[in-house]
């Protein structure tokens, strides 16, 4: 005999769940994971196997030995790992690339009570945890179709490059964040089949490009360069970890590419885009406060009685 499963109101059809999402964007990553895989050839392709292999292996893991978890995959941490694996120079160890997707899923994610409950981006929480531990492999940076390496004070921010190479990616970098024109490839199917808001990506951009043109910088390489574009599409659109009101993506956006900005031309690092994005997290139950509608016939925040 069946049972009856009664659930409250609203009783509502929709097509999308988590596992369908996350197959979107992994499919939305896929042309920056092959155009990295064809620049950097097999190192780039055994990282990103890598990392994400390991952090779905941890999450499969999890869910064997945690109650109240859900047996099947989500699809959330194959995302985790592949973001983190394509924010990863191809010539970054292995063995702690694996490391930092296991940190992403066990701490950043898990202990904070699993997906849609961690307050940053698993992702790149676990970058800047590597960037903090090994400056040097982070910095040492491989060209597109060469087994040479050749290492950088910085980023390949300073590199001397034409706007093509950047948009194409021939140029030194992380293994997912150099082929700008794959980036948007995917940034526009999400955007497309509804999974992303274009809101904090464009004010993203958008803020950081005015500031740039304000301070006297070439706009169009400073946008192309590093992983501001990588960010803005697939870190500033996290569902867990950005804002949910319109208003507040908007405000997010113009905070991520503020910070950006300033820690890029200010601060000890070349890239800040990474670090712009989870200082915004931070702000994230704030920012959806400040932006949420206020009740019908409010005053002041408060209804009437």
């Amino acid at each position: 005999m069946k049972k009856l499963v009664m659930h409250s109101s609203p009783h509502l059809y929709v097509r999308s769940n988590t596992l369908s999402i996350m197959g979107s964007v992994i499919l939305a990553l896929m042309p920056a994971a092959v155009a990295g895989c064809l620049l950097f050839r097999i190192p780039a392709l055994c990282l990103l196997m890598a990392t994400t292999g390991s952090a779905f292996l941890t999450d499969l893991m999890l869910r064997a030995l945690l109650p109240n978890r859900a047996p099947a995959p989500d699809g959330s941490a194959a995302v985790t790992g592949l973001i983190l694996g394509l924010s990863l120079p191809p010539s970054f160890p292995v063995v702690w690339a694996i490391a930092g997707s296991v940190f992403a899923i066990l701490i950043v994610k898990e202990l904070f009570g699993g997906i849609g409950k961690n307050f940053a981006n698993p992702a790149l929480t676990a970058r800047m945890l590597l960037m903090v531990l090994f400056m040097q492999q982070m910095h040492t940076w491989t060209s597109p179709n060469s087994s040479v390496d050749a290492v950088s004070s910085a980023t390949p921010l300073a590199e001397q490059t034409t706007l093509w190479d950047l948009f194409l990616g021939n140029t030194a970098g992380c293994i997912g964040e150099t082929c700008a024109a794959a980036i948007l490839l995917g940034g526009i199917y999400l955007y497309l089949t509804g999974i992303i808001s274009p809101a904090a990506p464009l004010a993203y951009l958008g803020s950081f490009a005015l500031l740039t043109w304000i301070g006297g910088y070439p706009v169009l390489p400073q946008m192309l360069s590093g992983s501001l574009l990588f960010c803005a599409v697939f870190a500033a659109t996290d569902y867990t970890t950005t804002p949910i009101t319109k208003a507040g993506k908007i405000l997010f956006g113009i905070g991520c590419g503020c910070i950006t900005y300033f820690v890029r031309h200010y601060g000890g690092y070349a890239e800040g885009a990474g670090f712009a994005v989870l200082i915004m997290n931070l702000f994230v139950p704030l920012l959806d406060r400040i932006a949420a509608a206020k009740p019908f016939g409010a005053v002041s925040g408060k209804a009437n009685d």
